[in-house]
């Protein structure tokens, strides 16, 4: 089977071919922020016409924005300014000739987790996206559940203490509160700074109350982190796990299992990801 991911991010649009599960060429080309809808739309079609989408069976495109899933229609596209409704299904699927399926990046992670990830092997899944904001991607008994509006996910937005999840459980609890980029934070971490250390457990006590909310609310198998911030488990994890320590429903408590993505290019994949679930959907 061969498939085309694309993930189109605030700075750079990414294609990569996906052969027998494996992802065998990527290729990239910036996002021109100041560009038309037109001329980012002929910028994407460019970057798919590198490939030999000829033998492709189906392409995936991930979204920074709230999508239209089954007609694939994108709103409001964070970083590019001009893509405010796009009917990009249509317009690929008149390009290229074979299905197209679009959804937001969130969705995409948790599909690319479940289908080329560490966590294959489980039903139920939330795809926790930890960067610049807090998203998320949910898998139910093995399909892909974005909601009526493509809302599903959205526990960022859930107030917490006087903001929201959001707020405290992503990077920008970081830069707001402490006027320091996780990047930053992380590297005085790893150098044994006692402040930085402190901050990320309180970091960790905050993901941990968020996490006891996902599992109140959806009661997952496995939640699988990924996004910036995730690559400074090793200093959260504990006071995570202290904060999860009072879900009320021990048996839950003992079963629940949060993993570390792993897996490069996991964007790209995940959109390749969205025509597996298409299909596992129809069957």
């Amino acid at each position: 089977m061969r498939l085309l991911g694309i993930d189109i991010g605030g700075t750079n649009m990414r294609a990569g071919l996906v052969e027998e599960n494996e992802l065998v060429r990527v290729e990239s080309t910036l996002v021109r922020k100041d560009g038309s809808e037109k001329e980012i739309i002929d910028d994407l079609l460019g970057l798919i016409s590198k490939f030999d989408y000829g033998k492709v069976e189906g392409i995936g495109v991930g979204v920074p924005s709230i999508v239209e899933v089954e007609k694939g229609i994108v709103f409001d596209v964070q970083n590019i300014p001009s893509w405010k409704k796009v009917h990009l299904k249509k317009i690929l699927e008149s390009s290229f000739k074979v299905p197209v399926y679009v959804n937001n990046d969130a969705n995409c992670f948790a599909a690319g987790e479940k289908y080329f990830g560490k966590v294959k092997e489980y039903k139920n899944i939330i795809g926790l996206i930890i960067g610049t904001g807090l998203g998320a991607g949910i898998i139910v008994n093995n399909r892909l559940y974005e909601g009526t509006n493509c809302g599903a996910g959205e526990f960022g937005m859930i107030p917490f203490k006087d903001k929201n999840y959001e707020y405290y459980c992503s990077g920008q609890y970081f830069l707001n509160e402490f006027r320091i980029l996780g990047k930053e934070l992380y590297e005085k971490a790893a150098n044994n700074d006692s402040l930085a250390l402190e901050i990320f457990k309180n970091y960790g006590s905050n993901l941990g109350e968020a996490i006891k909310m996902i599992m109140y609310a959806l009661d997952p198998e496995v939640i699988v982190l990924g996004g910036s911030v995730s690559k400074s488990f090793k200093f959260f994890q504990d006071e995570m796990w202290k904060s999860i320590s009072g879900f009320c429903y021990t048996s839950s408590l003992k079963k629940i299992k949060v993993e570390v993505s792993e897996k490069d290019n996991i964007a790209v994949l995940g959109a390749a990801a969205l025509y597996l679930d298409a299909i596992n959907k129809q069957s």
